[in-house]
């Protein structure tokens, strides 16, 4: 590993889990995000790491220009980049949502992304060839989301652009990937309704940044996410109690010899 990662989108829940883990592999980090509040609560949470934190917004060409300006005058390396960009999750159906409601979530949720390949892509083809450009996507871009339409359209969309990226930099040496999350994460602020099934934002973090490290030249544009599920808090008792009922049932009714 080498060169300072970016995280784009650092102050949101999976952005925060790949500044703490790339930051405990050692890595240099320059956390990027839209608010002022976030980011000084992040450089609060890593007082002795290597990070600096850059204030951006990239829904426009201007801000992506902003971007890379203020990266290229830090006067280090970067080399490599992992974005967690996120929009809102509104909930409805498509039918009985506004025309505009689509066109609107596109625009949130694949917009910043191709403004920042715009953008940075040229510029870690010249400094950092053999950078990775990682995405991390999210839950409904294979099948639809039930009650989150848009958000399914989107992703797809993104999924899609990222293969299209990833397509038209192979000669440049830097490859674009995405780390294909299906599932929501699982968080402290949601650990009330989430899934057993859901991944921790910790382990998406670490996996993001595995593979924004490897230098695999083979390597496929989408990156199935793997994970062992999450167990409920609640569900420990449960499962300690079921295993001594187990060890009950084997100790008092031992195997029986066959009949001949």
């Amino acid at each position: 590993m080498s060169g300072v990662l970016v995280v784009l989108g650092a102050s949101g829940t999976v952005g925060r889990a790949v500044v703490d883990a790339a930051l405990a592999q050692g890595r240099a980090v320059v956390a990027v995000a839209r608010g002022c509040s976030a980011l000084a609560t992040l450089e609060a949470a890593h007082p002795q790491a290597d990070l600096v934190c850059i204030r951006a917004n990239l829904a426009t060409e201007r801000g992506g220009a902003r971007l890379l300006a203020r990266l290229r005058r830090l006067g280090r390396t970067v080399g490599d980049v992992v974005l967690t960009l996120r929009g809102t999750d509104d909930r409805g159906r498509v039918l009985d949502t506004p025309i505009d409601a689509l066109r609107q979530r596109i625009d949130q949720d694949v917009h910043p992304y191709l403004v920042a390949a715009r953008h940075l892509l040229p510029w870690l083809a010249e400094q950092s060839p053999g950078a990775r450009f990682v995405v991390v996507g999210g839950p409904g871009s294979a099948s639809p989301w039930a009650g989150y339409g848009h958000r399914s359209v989107a992703a797809a969309t993104l999924k899609m652009l990222v293969r299209v990226l990833h397509e038209e930099t192979r000669a440049s040496g830097v490859r674009v990937q995405m780390l294909d999350v299906d599932r929501p994460a699982w968080t402290d602020r949601n650990s009330g309704h989430a899934c057993p099934q859901w991944p921790r934002a910790r382990a998406i973090g670490e996996q993001a940044v595995a593979l924004a490290s490897q230098r695999d030249t083979h390597a496929p544009a989408v990156v199935p996410f793997r994970d062992a599920p999450a167990v409920c808090a609640g569900a420990a008792p449960h499962l300690s109690a079921a295993r001594a009922l187990l060890r009950t049932l084997a100790t008092s009714h031992p195997p029986q010899e066959p009949s001949l």
